[in-house]
């Protein structure tokens, strides 16, 4: 686009022209991109898919149509959809200057082919967004009226062309080629549908992408008649030159737009300081990345131990604080806080040390000095209310960041020791930014290196506990988005938020807190609204499905809200107690968290045994005492009022509003391509078989301590399990990493997933991964009056249009009988209670040996269930149970190194027919367990061969060292 000098030379007030060949040029280029790149994307993601049709397909077929192309996948039907979308603009501006070009006084013409234009270029739209498969009917009639505008608006631009002959001979030549085309297009269309030839189609095709070519070049003739338009905008009153048209002072306006958007965009923008605080919120990001990761490495060392292993101490790693109220080290720290920042990535370096015990000890290390460097920070920077101010918001938004990208990874941090390249970490690129961003953070000089500013009113201690209880909050409920989604997760029919659709709903408050924290204190340094996020961690405690996730919300922002406020007035006070102590506040409520589940294994377990809504009202009374110590250090009852606007440069806060408007999108844009698809298909549909698997997987940490889900995935997809129950899956909780296994191994599988009994339900997990779509689910807390909490989930699932039900059951442990014989009996009946002839599954951990003890309820005339093989006598914890199902194949597949337990595999065929019913339920047991050579059955019903001999990656068929096949039919 080129500005005319002449006109500004003429007249000062002309602020843009060009040339009227632009808009021609422009419709020409945009409209091919629409058909090209649709179908460009289309041959290379779905080609075979575009090119068949009801009759053949390829090699028969072997090029597109147009409407096989831009119809209905994605995702090249949305490119073609954004472009026809850009396109419109320059079509309506061609249609008007062609008016404006030929309209002459008393012609009628103009006006009917300016409306035939419009009509046919609504029509366009029409038929673009509205396809065969939404309406078919309104696809037809749109595409119709199309075409037959198309008549008058192609003949009558040719006969109100101007006087140009190089213009002129194009649109006949195009305008014939393009009605010459509708005649073989007719021709091989009906060759298509009537006489069913093959081939014609792709021949019919190329006719209609000539038509389209024909049609957008007719257009494109306008540029040689529109370069004796000059498009001018002009400006009548001066406005854009700054002029003020109203009766209201200028300086008065400007201090109503900065009053509006709080100061954020009433300064610049500059680079340093832009890179300021991109650095800082990188450096927060690290060092919650480093402190959530402490957690999950020390959970390795009890998780092997089955039990305290001691290692556990390094949770008090975060207590580092309290070295601040040694004077000579307080000293030492503030005037040398980039070395201990520096020192604060040894956490970040940690995946390099292979040793899970020195790899604990780097974690521990680099938690150790974060949690130093950044008190040193936050007090030392109390005396300037901006950069303190900086530093909380780089903090918190941290946190955000952290949480955004847990998300994007499926609920691990791509930068926690944990991970690797081997399954999916970034930890080079990771550790090189926050290099650089650590270096940023720390140039500018200390600003106080002794209690200069401490302030002595309100209570330290005070201080000291809501800093703990907020701290624990927001770790526990805000480190990641699907947490709080899965407190409230009920089963299917889905009747409340899922991880992968509504987690930014918490990414959203959790923004929303911060800005209210940062221009809005006053909100919530209050009683009202304390009281109002008591109601919604209430909510969240008792309540499932959307109501308790509204109250997460309410919850989620207030404690972002409040979490500014708080911080800053504990850095003004000793940071020995209100960070030290803080931390301690903060360790004693993960431990209490930890102790609520694991009541079995610790002293003192069962006083506090299943009592998550004690940790929340515990978390909230402390969260109350810090409100109590901002309430009454408020000097006047107008402190709301006046802590919104401070005196000192705030220009650091557009730059943050910035950046979390760039993290909303990041996550927006992660949430767009984890979007589910739901258009999973069974391994072997055509014989109406799926396998069945049960995998104890010891919480996705392998026996080296690295995350193991890509591992899972490899298997269970090479064993090609269409139905698979998890147990030991539940991770939300701070010493797993709040993490959730089932989300990627769902996606990544293309699977429905119901991740049972959430995490404020006091069990280890129990998931039930399905090709079959869930129809109804149930979770279940069977009885446990000593030992652990026994999960079940009830499943009914669409198998090839039957109703079949699974259940996912982890039994208690083998110290507590009377718990694994109520378990027991409780299951045998749960099983019995559906319909007599219908399909099950069970996929569990029972915890005895086979034709003994409570095996004999389980399998039982009151469950009516079958083992899938009462001869493997090597079993004790994983069962696979069936009734009313052909069963063909059963298999145990060693673990490698992935977790502590083998993953079995059974597969069983769903009767097609009532006959084939019959045949199953009156087939006795000497028939159903009628053993057959690999040979004697069909291949889709074969184990993959993979897995034999010495197999692949320490995976291979062990006990009986190859699959056992039955078949009696």
């Amino acid at each position: 686009m080129a500005s005319s000098s002449r006109y500004k030379d003429k007249d000062a007030g002309v602020v843009l022209s060009f040339n009227g060949q632009w808009i021609s040029w422009t419709h020409t280029v945009v409209a091919y991109a629409a058909f090209l790149s649709a179908l460009i994307i289309g041959c290379a993601l779905h080609y075979h898919k575009i090119v068949k049709n009801e009759w053949y397909g390829y090699p028969d077929e072997w090029f597109p149509s147009v409407s096989a192309t831009i119809g209905d996948r994605y995702p090249e039907r949305s490119i073609f959809m954004i472009f026809i979308a850009i396109t419109s603009g320059p079509r309506f501006a061609l249609v008007g200057l062609w008016y404006l070009l030929t309209a002459k006084p008393g012609r009628v013409l103009p006006k009917a082919i300016a409306i035939s234009g419009v009509i046919r270029t609504l029509t366009c739209g029409g038929w673009t967004y509205i396809t065969s498969t939404d309406d078919h009917d309104w696809h037809d009639i749109l595409m119709i009226l199309y075409i037959v505008f198309t008549i008058p608006w192609t003949t009558g631009c040719i006969a109100l062309s101007p006087p140009n002959a190089k213009a002129i001979k194009y649109r006949k030549w195009i305008a014939g080629s393009f009605f010459g085309t509708l005649v073989p297009l007719v021709y091989f269309f009906i060759q298509h549908k009537v006489h069913r030839v093959a081939g014609a189609y792709t021949v019919y095709a190329f006719f209609e992408w000539a038509l389209i070519l024909f049609d957008v070049a007719f257009d494109a003739v306008t540029a040689l008649d529109f370069d004796t338009f000059e498009v001018v905008v002009k400006d009548v009153k001066g406005a854009s030159k700054g002029a003020n048209a109203s009766s209201v002072p200028a300086a008065v306006l400007e201090k109503e737009k900065e009053k509006a958007t709080a100061g954020v965009y009433s300064a610049g923008f500059n680079l340093g300081p832009a890179l300021d605080i991109a650095a800082d919120v990188y450096h927060g990001f690290v060092f919650w990345s480093t402190l959530t990761s402490l957690g999950l490495v020390i959970w390795y060392f009890p998780l092997w131990h089955m039990g305290i292993s001691g290692y556990e101490a390094f949770v008090m790693a975060t207590i580092s604080p309290v070295l601040l109220g040694i004077r000579p080290l307080r000293s030492l720290v503030v005037n040398n806080q980039r070395l201990f920042h520096v020192l604060s990535l040894a956490g970040l370096l940690a995946y390099k040390v292979h040793d899970p015990v020195y790899r604990l000890f780097t974690v521990g290390f680099g938690v150790f000095m974060g949690c130093l460097a950044w008190a040193a920070t936050w007090s030392s920077d109390s005396v300037h209310p901006s950069r303190l101010e900086s530093r909380v918001i780089a903090w918190l938004a941290g946190l955000l960041m952290s949480s955004i990208a847990k998300f994007a990874w499926y609920t691990n941090n791509p930068i926690w020791p944990v991970m690797h390249a081997e399954n999916g970490g970034w930890n080079g690129t990771g550790l090189v930014l926050a290099i650089l961003a650590v270096l940023r953070f720390t140039r500018k000089a200390p600003l106080n290196s002794w209690g200069v500013s401490e302030q002595k009113k309100g209570s330290s201690l005070l201080s000291a506990i809501g800093i703990g209880g907020l701290f624990f909050a927001i770790h526990s409920l805000l480190s990641d988005t699907s947490t709080m989604i899965l407190w409230v997760w009920g089963g299917f029919p889905v009747r409340g938020p899922v991880s992968n659709v509504h987690a930014y709903y918490t990414i959203a408050a959790m923004t929303g807190g911060l800005l209210i924290g940062v221009f809005r204190p006053g909100m919530v340094t209050n009683w009202t609204a304390y009281g109002v996020a008591c109601v919604g961690a209430a909510m969240l405690t008792l309540y499932e499905q959307w109501f308790g996730y509204y109250g997460a919300l309410i919850l989620t922002t207030y404690l972002m809200a409040i979490a500014v406020p708080m911080i800053s007035k504990a850095a003004k006070k000793n940071p020995a107690v209100t960070f030290g102590v803080g931390f301690l506040f903060y360790n004693l409520l993960v431990l209490f968290h930890v102790w609520v589940v694991a009541y079995a294994f610790v002293p003192g377990g069962p006083y506090v045994r299943e009592h998550t809504d004690w940790i929340m009202l515990t978390t909230m009374l402390t969260i109350g005492a810090g409100v109590f110590d901002l309430v009454s250090g408020q000097a006047s009852p107008k402190y709301a009022a006046s802590t919104d606007r401070r005196s000192s440069p705030l220009g650091h806060r557009k730059y943050h509003v910035g950046i979390l408007g760039l993290l909303n999108i990041l996550f927006l844009v992660a949430n767009f391509l984890r979007f589910p698809s739901c258009d999973y298909k069974p391994y072997h549909a055509e014989d109406r078989l799926f396998t069945a698997g049960i995998w104890t997987i010891h919480f996705s940490l392998d026996n080296d301590m690295w995350s193991s889900e890509y591992r899972m995935r490899d298997l269970i997809k090479e064993l090609e399990v269409d139905v698979i129950g998890l147990l030991e899956s539940d991770l939300q909780r701070i010493i797993m990493g709040n993490r959730d296994t089932t989300q990627f191994l769902a996606e990544d599988l293309g699977m429905y997933v119901d991740y049972g009994p959430g995490p404020n339900k006091h069990t280890w997990g129990a998931a039930l991964l399905s090709k079959f779509p869930i129809l109804n689910s149930t979770h279940h807390l069977l009885p446990s009056p000593v030992g652990e909490l026994a999960p079940a989930i009830h499943a009914t699932l669409d198998v090839y249009g039957s109703l079949v039900d699974v259940f996912v059951f982890h039994s208690g442990q083998e110290e507590d009988p009377e718990d694994r014989r109520l378990q027991s009996e409780y299951l045998a009946k749960l099983m019995g209670s559906i319909p007599a002839d219908r399909p099950a599954v069970l996929l569990s951990y029972l915890v005895t040996k086979p034709l003994e003890g409570n095996y004999n309820t389980y399998v039982s005339d009151i469950s009516g269930m079958h083992d899938v093989d009462y001869t493997d006598w090597d079993r004790w914890c994983e069962y696979i149970l069936y009734k009313n199902l052909l069963r063909t194949g059963y298999a145990r597949v060693s673990r490698s190194t992935i977790t502590d337990t083998e993953l079995q595999v059974a597969k069983f065929i769903v009767p097609k027919d009532d006959a084939d019913k019959g045949r199953i339920l009156a087939a006795s047991k000497e028939q159903r367990d009628r053993r057959v050579e690999e040979q004697q059955v069909p291949d889709g019903w074969r184990f993959p061969a993979l897995f034999r001999g010495e197999g692949v990656r320490g995976h291979h068929y062990h006990v009986f060292d190859e699959p056992r096949y039955y078949f009696y039919f």
